[in-house]
């Protein structure tokens, strides 16, 4: 068992409401760039942010969650940041140096199979993005650019249902599914060291930690215990 020690926990505290990003006070400068009603605004200072406007609020809180368990196993993302609408998720506008998995290069390809275990474990099924569009590489590191394809939902919003649980059939299909053509082509070659470690980066997360960060970020009890019990899964499944 995983001693529960202190660990890189993302903030448990709210956001204060001054720190919401208010797409109201801000200006839109641009459109969507993925499938969901999205743009761009600018604020007063010149910070821009990405908004995504979602089904519901429990679409937010879900993709919320999810960033904030990537950020507790380790996993860079985009920056991401509440809104003051409940039904918005934002993240940091950023410009990459890269934006399709197509254009990974050797080293960035396994880079990216570094984190197929976190991509598991939170059944992420849109990693690598319909479009191949999901990886992109800002100063030297490979992202994972959107989240919202993880936990209860899918990337479109339509709830997964029975299909998350307790088992982490991701680790498979993420490698092999022919229905999921960028995650093979991303995945597909990885070696059994190489799996062997991305599958450690989750398992070395003490259980106490999973349970604060999702009660922390708004998910229920039977979330947390999911999500310990995939994490359980994963160790079994490779004796890690």
């Amino acid at each position: 068992m995983t001693p529960c020690l202190r660990h890189e926990t993302p903030e448990p505290a709210p956001e204060p409401a001054a720190r919401l990003v208010d797409t109201g006070a801000l200006q839109r400068v641009g459109g969507r760039l993925g499938s969901n009603p999205a743009g761009i605004y600018r604020d007063p200072a010149g910070r821009r942010y990405y908004v995504k406007e979602l089904e519901s609020p429990a679409h937010a809180r879900n993709e919320w969650l999810a960033a904030q368990l990537y950020l507790l196993a380790g996993a860079p993302t985009l920056h991401y940041r509440r809104t003051r609408a409940a039904d918005q998720i934002a993240t940091d506008f950023v410009v990459l140096d890269k934006k399709l998995i197509s254009q990974l290069d050797e080293a960035e390809r396994r880079q990216a199979q570094h984190w197929l275990g976190v991509h598991a474990w939170t059944a992420n099924w849109d990693a690598a993005g319909y479009g191949g569009d999901n990886q992109g590489v800002l100063g030297g590191t490979v992202l994972t650019l959107d989240v919202g394809g993880a936990l209860e939902f899918r990337a479109q919003g339509s709830p997964k249902g029975r299909a998350f649980g307790t088992e982490v059939g991701e680790l498979d299909r993420l490698r092999q599914d022919p229905d999921n053509p960028h995650a093979r082509r991303l995945f597909g070659d990885i070696g059994d060291t190489a799996l062997r470690e991305s599958v450690t980066v989750v398992t070395r997360i003490p259980d106490c930690d999973i349970r604060a960060c999702v009660l922390a970020h708004g998910g229920s009890v039977a979330l947390a215990e999911k999500m310990v019990a995939r994490k359980a899964e994963l160790a079994r499944r490779l004796g890690a």
